[in-house]
């Protein structure tokens, strides 16, 4: 396996990784829905459908444990110029876009020498591994490579790139966004993203307002562009790849995906009790005293001793007149515990209170 070193001045712009950076759930979940568009040629002949679906999932590989992520899974095909050709994606992608798997599946379905590309990644430890199978006609070769994770800050996958252009879309970003990516011939290089501003599309029978955006990836070749439009939730409205007589175009209005709005915490206003006054209040309380005295006395009734107890602690309390009536109490009671030390009972309706100063305690 060849392992791949970036060039030292390929990077990922800082407003890319903040941008990245300020990713959060609430914006991801407005992001997940499917969509279906048809691919015309500039005449206007349909000749294919591409579709998206993102969807929330778990991903899990062995000696790791099970982990949030999103399936992404798109899907392009059709015929042009009488040759079927197609792309396929399936991939994993955590929410900060990295990329845990994905597959992506390229064919053109030429008479002669039909092609055929399958570019495996997968995340392994700490490191982005590709396996790339093409088979040309009889010809099949095969390449393996792998990038220190470490060296990707800021890679943006095919799967990643569908996730985040429907997010710039709703955030209507204005700021140019330079992220790494790989170009058709798996090379590591810069994928950008800028504005294109606003224009009026016809959908259906609808006129609306969508946002543009151009994503540029400068391969060591030629560089290649494409230019999208969205509606106001993430919606694609069209796509082209500049110098393509293809157009993708959405041919009906989705329902649009929005936050939802919640309901305001009710208020109430506080009002004073005056239960004395209220008749449903007050017979409430009047039939809870009843229900406590009858339960105290039926308590009382079941154990009378506790009438001859209470009845010798106030004869001792009068008797002996202490100044603290609560250290009299607990040494009275003291006794009836098992955890209790022996002793002279009544040592704080002496002269002196040995809860206090032990020195002066009656010998």
């Amino acid at each position: 396996m060849e392992t791949l070193e970036p060039l030292k001045d390929l990077r990922a712009s800082s407003e890319a990784l903040e941008f990245l950076s300020r990713i959060g759930p609430s914006e991801l979940d407005l992001c997940l829905f499917p969509e279906s568009l048809q691919t015309a040629s500039d005449s206007g002949t349909e000749v294919g459908d591409f579709t998206v679906s993102i969807q929330p999932a778990y991903y899990e590989q062995e000696g790791e444990e099970e982990e949030k992520c999103f399936l992404v899974h798109a899907n392009s095909y059709g015929t042009i110029d009488g040759v079927p050709c197609g792309t396929s994606i399936v991939a994993y992608i955590t929410p900060k876009l990295e990329t845990l798997e994905q597959h992506l599946h390229e064919y053109v379905k030429f008479k002669a020498r039909p092609l055929d590309k399958k570019t495996h990644m997968k995340r392994k430890g700490d490191k982005l591994v590709i396996n790339i199978v093409i088979v040309e006609g009889q010809q099949r070769q095969q390449e393996t490579s792998s990038h220190d994770l470490s060296s990707l800050s800021g890679f943006i996958s095919e799967a990643s790139n569908l996730l985040i252009m429907r997010l710039l879309a709703r955030t209507k970003n204005t700021q140019r966004l330079d992220f790494l990516a790989f170009d058709a011939e798996m090379n590591l290089c810069i994928s950008s993203y800028s504005e294109l501003g606003s224009r009026p599309q016809v959908i259906g029978k609808d006129t609306v307002e969508v946002y543009g955006i151009e994503r540029t990836i400068y391969s060591e070749d030629i560089p290649n562009t494409w230019q999208y439009y969205f509606l106001s939730d993430g919606h694609l409205a069209s796509r082209v790849q500049v110098g393509s007589p293809v157009i993708v175009k959405l041919m009906e209005m989705p329902i649009l995906s929005e936050p939802e709005e919640k309901d305001p915490k009710p208020v109430f206003e506080k009002k004073p009790l005056d239960w004395q006054d209220d008749v449903q209040l007050h017979s409430e309380f009047l039939d809870r005293k009843e229900e406590l005295i009858s339960d105290h006395e039926t308590y009382l009734t079941r154990h009378p001793e506790m009438k001859v107890l209470l009845s010798d602690f106030m004869q001792f309390l009068l008797l002996r007149k202490p100044d603290d009536v609560f250290t009299f109490a607990a040494e009275f009671f003291a006794p009836f515990s098992s955890a209790a030390e022996r002793g002279d009972t009544f040592r704080s309706s002496k002269v002196s209170n040995p809860f206090y100063n032990d020195t002066n305690e009656t010998q």
